[in-house]
């Protein structure tokens, strides 16, 4: 799996979100804080607000929130956002691959993959990334 910049920073920006409720924070503190680029941070909470994931308040307290508790928001729900299907074979997702010969079987191999991350990043959610506090599956796999 590979996580590109986009998904890095979208993460960081929802975790950062997620610790502060329910205050608001501003792109430009999101930004600063996290180190990174302002105008790419922009794009990307534009797509986050158009999923619905976060909303923009306006006036004294105006900044960004998310738009349910973290709890109820999952790592595999951002990445999805920000960048579609959680592995790309060629750019494509691994249930579409197709293998003649001595390769027949390795769309298998990936969809177990895809499958295998998946039952990571759709079970933890923001709050648990906050916390420290990651299911036992995910503990048992870090060590």
């Amino acid at each position: 799996m590979h996580i590109t910049a986009r998904t890095d920073y979208a993460l960081r920006a929802v975790l950062a979100l997620a610790a502060a409720d329910p205050a608001t924070v501003t792109a430009s503190a999101l930004a600063a804080g996290e180190g990174m680029p302002l105008s790419f941070l922009k794009t990307i909470l534009g797509e986050l607000r158009g999923a619905d994931l976060i909303v923009t308040q306006r006036g004294p307290e105006r900044g960004y929130r998310l738009t349910r508790p973290a709890t109820d928001i999952s790592v595999g729900e951002v990445i999805r956002t920000v960048d579609g299907s959680l592995t790309d074979i060629r750019g494509e997702p691994a249930a579409n691959a197709s293998y003649e010969g001595t390769a027949t079987h390795l769309r298998q191999v990936w969809m177990a993959a895809d499958t295998a991350v998946q039952n990571i990043v759709d079970q933890v959610t923001l709050a648990d990334v906050v916390t420290g506090n990651l299911p036992p599956h995910v503990r048992d796999l870090t060590g």
